[in-house]
């Protein structure tokens, strides 16, 4: 184990550059010799960009960052160890995003963002009601607007009730 350095500087510099080398690896793909383990993506010029350009250069650039953090941090005289992770927060808002995704068609956004918004909230250590609803609330006048008027996306906006449905009454 690391005994000097900033170890929390050193493991955040070890995360990016494991993200931008997997971003690396899906954009341009894994080839030994004739053998194509992993297809990737066309790169396209800078003019006429394809699929692999900007995961491409992000992961270069993310790569290079993490590399340069880990570095530094090997390098620093500050001592400062790693705390204790807390998998509560990252749990909370890992089950939101899931239950946003499986309520969305069946309740509509609205409801299922005001779960999201909640369920998110509670992974903090300042969790009150009055500024969450107030939060998911303005979220979701926000998301209706750009996405479903905006955008013209196909996002349920009521439960998904058969009356509702044959009525056409909260279709846009």
């Amino acid at each position: 184990m690391m005994k000097k350095g900033n170890q929390t500087d050193f493991w955040a510099g070890v995360m990016f550059a494991s993200i931008g080398f997997l971003f690396l690896i899906v954009a341009y793909g894994v080839k030994i010799g004739d053998k194509v383990l992993m297809a990737g993506y066309s790169m396209g010029t800078p003019a006429r960009m394809g699929p692999a350009f900007f995961p491409f250069w992000l992961g270069l650039i993310l790569f290079i960052l993490g590399v340069a953090i880990a570095v530094m941090a090997l390098r620093s005289s500050e001592v400062k160890p790693v705390e204790k992770f807390h998998w509560g927060p990252i749990l909370w808002v890992l089950s939101a995003v899931v239950s946003f995704g499986l309520l969305m068609k069946p309740l509509g956004m609205p409801i299922a963002g005001i779960i999201l918004v909640v369920i998110a909230s509670m992974g903090s250590h300042d969790f009150r009601w009055k500024p969450t609803i107030i939060l998911a609330v303005c979220l979701i006048i926000f998301a209706t607007g750009v996405f479903v008027y905006g955008l013209k996306l196909p996002i349920p906006l009521c439960p998904d009730v058969a009356n509702l449905q044959d009525m056409r009454a909260c279709r846009v």
